[in-house]
């Protein structure tokens, strides 16, 4: 026989017998028509064989039908664990090991552990008990033999007491506690009455009026569950933004208040030509190496580039062409500008944009931006990734100026809560001047860097062309860094990729830029 757990408490004692096939629900319902109540739930388990739970079930269903009452009492009492209850059976792990040494010449340590998963700890307590002792300089290896004729399982035998629902001394109690043997519980037990909507047999009440049943006439002997108006409604599951997607929300309603027009940004695949050499970058700059670009086997190059423009490209990264500047004074090769590539920023499509622009009969000053993936081939670390968004802004018009470009940079940071801003002088391939961006970070007390901006070079706008006394500004800048700050995330890993939380994604919080 296989008890579930043993329980006793105050002035009564409980034994969870093994579950046994009982209609339990019509077993509480006789006996309370026989007897007119049950004074308590855990006898009536023990009565009918079967786990006090098994009856606590039943009885919530018949109480949800208002067949039967109940009032609860919860009483303290220990509990013998299942290692316990072995010991119960076969003594204790200290009675086994003695047992399992011979009375004449003993046994060998290492066969003594062997003998079973009791053998260890049974070992300890009866070289304390002074049961057995070892001879460690024996033929042979550590020699164990009984140090007495005989023993009296103590253990076992208090086991057995608070089985029985005996009092057993607290320093006794304490020890076993000690041992895992025996554990503090509560159990809550039910006393048990008719309720209004008594009956011999169940009927489940319906949940739903059919159209069967008023067909029938059915419905009128149908007994139906009450409507609960109180109920909530189950968890629907949906979709979560991600918090770069909150984020890149905000920035793309910055730029539309401000009047810019969002450029198409589909192509993750872009030629070199329009990444790199339209940009006036030369083919011998280190970016263009395979350990900064991911290159593309299939397809690995582009042939179409437009007939007027791709001469004039050349001509000025060879010779400066018409723009009065020298260039870079080496071949320009075809077969390079074709190369087929992840793009590495998203200016490849404003260098498509403004061909574009520079092809209509009419010039009209615009203003561009974008927020996309781009792709590098850099090493991971916890800020750094092979892919990242960036954000970017384009400004086209006449006889536009440095001031012109940091004013609009001002007024871009202003609205999203950034006033305090520096500007250094740096060096791109494809904008003069060109300056770094540096807010004051109040949090760490110190300048940052978040940006990057310029001015398009002559060498870029021209071969487009684009009419004369036409100049563009632009600035960008990583969607990442921003949303890591904002929703105080240390590594970028755990803002995209693998270990990205899925936990993270349904609980972040609403994106509310300082915007001013």
């Amino acid at each position: 026989t296989q008890f579930v757990h043993t329980f006793c408490g105050t002035g009564q004692f409980f034994i969870m017998a093994p579950a046994q096939d009982v209609d339990v629900p019509k077993a509480l319902l006789q006996a309370l028509d026989k007897d007119g109540s049950i004074a308590n739930s855990a006898n009536f388990a023990e009565t009918l064989g079967v786990d006090h739970q098994v009856v606590v079930g039943a009885l919530n269903s018949l109480r949800s039908l208002s067949m039967v009452t109940s009032t609860s009492t919860v009483t303290q009492g220990l509990q013998l664990t299942e290692e316990a209850l072995d010991m119960v059976r076969q003594g204790s792990h200290e009675a086994r090991v003695f047992a399992a040494v011979p009375a004449e010449g003993g046994i060998t340590q290492a066969g003594l552990m062997a003998a079973g998963p009791w053998a260890k700890v049974g070992f300890s307590k009866a070289m304390a008990a002074k049961w057995v002792a070892v001879d460690k300089k024996a033929e042979g290896g550590p020699r164990v033999t009984r140090a007495c004729a005989s023993i009296e399982d103590q253990v076992q035998a208090q086991l057995g007491q608070v089985q029985r629902g005996e009092s057993v001394e607290e320093k006794v109690l304490k020890e076993l506690k000690k041992r895992k043997l025996v554990t503090s519980v509560s159990l809550t037990t039910f006393a048990v009455g008719k309720g209004p909507a008594f009956a011999l047999e169940v009927a489940k009440p319906e949940a739903d009026l059919t159209a069967e049943m008023l067909q029938s006439g059915e419905w009128s002997k149908k007994t139906f569950k009450p409507y609960n108006f109180e109920a909530e409604g189950s968890v629907l599951d949906g979709g979560y933004l991600h918090p770069l997607l909150k984020v890149r929300k905000e920035y793309r309603q910055i730029f539309l208040e401000m009047g810019f027009e969002e450029m198409p940004t589909n192509n993750f695949i872009e030629s070199s030509f329009w990444n790199f050499d339209a940009l006036f970058q030369p083919q011998q700059h280190p970016a263009r190496d395979m350990h900064d670009t991911f290159f593309m086997k299939d397809p690995a190059r582009s042939t179409q580039f437009p007939g007027d423009y791709l001469p004039r490209v050349k001509a000025t990264h060879e010779t400066g062409g018409d723009t009065g500047s020298v260039g870079y004074q080496c071949d320009w090769k075809l077969e390079e500008a074709q190369k087929n590539i992840l793009r590495t920023h998203t200016t490849a499509v404003s260098t498509r944009m403004l061909y574009k622009l520079a092809q209509q009969q009419e010039f009209k000053p615009v203003k561009y931006f974008s927020i996309d993936r781009v792709f590098r081939n850099e090493a991971l670390d916890a800020t750094h990734l092979a892919e990242f968004h960036q954000i970017e802004g384009v400004v086209a018009d006449y006889n536009l100026t440095l001031g012109d470009l940091m004013g609009v940079i001002e007024q871009f940071f202003k609205k999203i809560g950034m006033t305090r801003l520096r500007f250094k002088p740096a060096y791109n391939p494809y904008t003069e001047p060109s300056m770094e961006i540096f807010s004051y970070h109040e949090g760490l007390g110190k300048w940052v860097e978040i940006g990057n901006s310029g001015m398009f070079r002559p060498e870029m706008l021209q071969p487009m062309g684009l009419p004369k006394g036409v100049t563009v500004i632009a600035w960008g800048l990583s969607l990442e860094r921003p949303t890591m700050i904002k929703y105080k995330i240390q590594n970028i890993r755990s803002l995209i990729g693998h270990k990205l939380s899925l936990k993270m994604v349904r609980s972040n919080p609403l994106c509310r830029l300082d915007k001013e």
